[in-house]
């Protein structure tokens, strides 16, 4: 009798769970991952020491030779910077989803009357608190240094929202690799091994036209020079051009190709 109820309640988790109890399932796993944070802060040095740390190398060292002046360069950094320095954050995500997979804390989650994909959608959830934080580090960090976008406090908004919701989007590549990688450091290997190129083959810290011909026309289809570029027109001119379109498309491109190969995946090893 006991193992026949403990089959039943199995099959009632795995199967009967309900959308709207998966939603919030998800975001208690959410709020599960903020108290990770909130008891391990040294999580965030990445998020809080990085902005800081590439603004003031990249401006001092590249402002005179680019652009004649640091001031002259802070509104072509500032926004790379951000760029840079958010998307390379969800790389996070990938490698702490395969730590947990690794440690058996998905296991322990078996036995909770919860949506077996609540844990995978709480984790990315969670991490949209870093990717806010880099944001606001990095354009505080900026005003310190006396960068004054023109578009405004509401473009600026406009342009970290945009920034998120992309590193959002981008997190889906990583969790997947977490997923189906072996180990925490091989995630963060492949995950470098993507984001490196593309990050710095892009128009985020020099202007592409003092690039080799045979390299500029990668950094003009290098979605993340379309990110860069949306971020200048929306902060420092208050435009929305159509690198905000291609920038969201992109975003929802890589949506719809990673969460369900993602989940599928997940859900084979949940």
């Amino acid at each position: 009798m006991r193992n026949h109820t403990k089959s039943f309640s199995g099959r009632q988790l795995k199967n009967n769970t309900s959308f709207g109890q998966a939603v919030r399932n998800s975001f208690t796993m959410a709020y599960r991952g903020l108290l990770k944070i909130r008891r391990t802060p040294e999580q965030l040095f990445d998020v809080t020491l990085q902005p800081i740390i590439f603004t003031l190398m990249f401006t001092y060292i590249f402002g005179g030779a680019i652009s004649g002046n640091v001031q002259n360069y802070l509104p072509v950094i500032i926004p790379g910077i951000l760029v840079q320095t958010v998307i390379s954050t969800s790389i996070v995500t990938g490698v702490q989803l395969r730590e947990d997979m690794d440690k058996g804390v998905f296991d322990r989650f078996k036995s909770l009357p919860i949506a077996r994909i609540a844990p995978l959608a709480g984790a990315l959830l969670a991490d949209n608190i870093r990717y806010t934080i880099a944001t606001v580090l990095t354009f505080v960090m900026g005003y310190i240094m006396g960068y004054r976008p023109d578009g405004g406090l509401g473009y600026v908004a406009i342009a970290g929202l945009l920034v998120i919701v992309c590193s959002w989007a981008i997190s889906w590549i990583f969790a997947f690799f977490g997923v189906i990688a072996r180990t925490a450091s091989s995630v963060q290997g492949i995950s470098m091994l993507v984001l490196f190129p593309l990050t710095f083959l892009s128009n985020a810290f020099v202007p592409v036209e003092t690039m080799p011909n045979w390299l500029q026309w990668f950094v003009k289809f290098n979605p993340v020079s379309h990110l860069v570029t949306a971020v200048r027109e929306l902060a420092n001119s208050g435009t929305i051009g159509m690198d905000v379109g291609i920038s969201l498309i992109g975003a929802a491109v890589i949506v719809l190709i990673f969460a369900p190969i993602t989940v599928r995946a997940y859900m084979r090893r949940a």
